[in-house]
C-alpha cells in the first residue's frame, strides 16, 4: 500500500523515543478521547506481552466477542499494528484513520512538539478500535508503563507479564526500578495480574495494595510435552490445553493470559466459557517468535530474542527441540541493536551448545540506526568460550540472509534468525510474502 498519510507517519521514525503523556493527552482530546469509550487489557513486560496479548485476543474471539490488537512493533506491515477479530486493518482504511490522526496531532505541535511515530499508530487504534466498537481492547505496551503513550488509556484490567533489565536508559538500572515504571499501568479500579516474580512482584504487589486493587499472580501451566507443533499444557480447572506457539516460556504467558481472561471476566467486561478458551488458545498465532519455516526444505526459527531473557528462552527451546528439526550442524544469523547488552545476550545463547557450535553469521539491522555493526557483533561473539568464529561478516541483512540459506542447505542443518524485532520482520518479509508490507 502507499499513501500520504502512511508517509507522514514512517517519517517521524526519525524522532525516535520520546517518552511523556502531555503530547498524546493532547492529541487524544482532539479526537474526543476514543479511548475513554473502550473496555480492555493494557498488557506490560519485558518479554512476552505479544504473546499474552494473541492468546487473549484469540480466546476472545473464539468466544464471538470482537477483539482488537495493537501490538508493536510490527514485523511486515504498518497494517498490523491495527487488528480486529485476527484481521489487520485494511490499506485504504488505515490511511484514513492515519489522515484523521495527523490532522489532530497538527493543532498541538507548536506546545508540545511533533508526535511520534508510535503516538500517532496508537492513537490511531484507539480511534479504529472506537469506530468499529470493538467489545474488548488488548493494547500492548510500547516501552515500559508509566509514560507510555499507551497509558493515556484507563484499562479494565493491568496485566504484566514479567520484568527484567531492558531499555535501562529508559526505564532504570535495576529491576526495582523496572517494575516501579510498569506497574504504574495499575489504576484504582483495575484489577490487576502478574507474572512477575521475586523483587518486581513485591514493587507490583504494592501499588496494586495501595491501589485497592485484586491482582491474581499467575504461575505457570504445566508443560505434559513439547514438539515442533506446539505444546500441550494443563490446567487445574480445564484440563488438557493445546497451544501451538514453541518454548516452555509460553507455559508462563499463557497462565498469565487465562487469569487476564479471569480478570476481564470479574471486571464485567467479558464471559468466556472453557470451550472458548480451549479453542482460542489452539488458534493462537504468533509470527516472528519463536517461528518455524520451511524455506526450500532447510528449517528456519524466526525469533525475535532481543533481550538477555530472550535469549536465554531461544537457546533453551532450540536445546531441547533441536533433535526434531535436521540432523546437520546449525546456523546462526543475528543482528541487534547497540543499545542492547550485548554481551548478556551472546553469552544467553552460548548456553546452547546448537548455537554455540553454529556457523555464525553477524548481520546488520535494517531500518534503524541503532543496530550495533556486524563486525562488532561478530568481534563481541568471538570473544566468548568455545563459540565458532563468524561464517560471514555482513552489514546488509538481505546478503547476510542469502549466505545464511546456502550455509544451512550445505550444512543439511536449521538456521536460526534471531535478534532485533526489525531484521525478523524484513526476514519475514523476504520468506513469506503474504500482505502488502507497508
Amino acid at each position: 500500500m502507499s499513501g500520504d498519510a502512511l508517509s507522514q507517519i514512517r517519517a517521524r521514525g526519525h524522532i525516535g523515543i520520546r517518552l511523556g503523556l502531555g503530547r498524546m493527552r493532547a492529541l487524544l482530546g482532539r479526537l474526543d478521547d476514543p479511548q475513554a469509550e473502550l473496555h480492555g487489557v493494557l498488557i506490560a513486560g519485558t518479554n512476552g506481552k505479544g504473546s499474552t496479548g494473541a492468546m487473549v485476543a484469540a480466546v476472545l474471539k473464539a468466544a464471538g466477542l470482537r477483539a482488537s490488537q495493537s501490538p508493536s512493533p510490527h514485523l511486515g506491515s504498518y497494517r498490523e499494528r491495527i487488528v480486529i477479530d485476527g484481521e489487520p486493518i485494511a490499506a485504504a482504511d488505515l490511511d484514513a484513520v492515519l489522515e484523521e490522526v495527523l490532522r489532530a496531532s497538527v493543532p498541538g505541535e507548536s506546545r508540545h512538539g511533533p508526535a511520534t511515530e508510535f503516538e500517532l499508530l496508537i492513537a490511531a487504534a484507539f480511534l479504529w478500535s472506537n469506530q468499529r466498537k470493538v467489545d474488548v481492547a488488548v493494547v500492548e505496551v510500547g516501552l515500559g508503563g508509566r509514560l507510555d503513550a499507551t497509558n493515556t488509556w484507563t484499562a479494565d484490567v493491568a496485566t504484566i507479564t514479567n520484568v527484567a533489565l531492558d531499555h535501562e536508559q529508559f526505564l532504570g538500572t535495576t529491576v526495582d526500578a523496572v517494575a516501579g515504571e510498569k506497574a504504574a499501568i495499575i489504576k484504582r479500579g483495575n484489577y490487576a495480574v502478574t507474572g512477575a516474580s521475586g523483587s518486581a512482584l513485591s514493587v507490583i504487589r504494592r501499588r496494586a495494595r495501595r491501589l485497592e486493587v485484586p491482582l491474581a499472580e499467575s504461575t505457570p501451566l504445566r508443560v505434559m510435552a513439547q514438539d515442533l507443533s506446539g505444546l500441550t499444557l494443563r490446567h487445574e480447572r480445564l484440563g488438557e490445553l493445546q497451544l501451538p506457539l514453541l518454548g516452555r516460556h509460553q507455559a508462563h504467558n499463557a497462565a498469565v493470559a487465562l487469569d487476564t481472561i479471569d480478570a476481564l471476566h470479574d471486571a464485567g467486561v467479558a464471559t468466556v466459557p472453557g470451550e472458548a478458551i480451549r479453542d482460542g488458545l489452539a488458534a493462537t498465532r504468533w509470527p516472528g517468535r519463536m517461528e518455524l519455516l520451511d524455506v526450500a526444505g532447510t528449517t528456519v526459527i524466526l525469533d525475535g530474542a532481543h533481550n538477555p531473557d530472550g535469549a536465554l528462552a531461544l537457546a533453551a527451546t532450540v536445546e531441547e527441540l533441536y533433535g526434531s528439526t535436521s540432523r546437520g550442524r546449525a546456523t546462526l544469523m543475528l543482528g541487534i541493536m547497540e543499545d542492547k547488552d550485548v554481551a548478556a545476550m551472546l553469552a544467553a545463547l552460548a548456553n546452547s551448545e546448537m548455537l554455540r557450535t553454529a556457523h555464525f553469521v553477524a548481520s546488520g539491522v535494517p531500518g534503524t540506526t541503532r543496530a550495533l555493526a556486524a563486525a562488532d557483533l561478530a568481534a563481541a561473539w568471538a570473544e566468548l568460550p568455545q563459540t565458532s568464529p563468524a561464517a560471514a561478516v555482513l552489514d546488509q541483512a538481505d546478503a547476510a540472509l542469502e549466505f545464511a540459506l546456502d550455509l544451512a542447505a550445505a550444512s543439511d542443518g536449521p538456521l536460526v534468525v534471531a535478534g532485533s524485532l526489525y531484521l525478523i520482520g524484513h526476514v519475514r518479509t523476504r520468506l513469506v510474502p503474504a500482505m502488502d508490507h507497508d
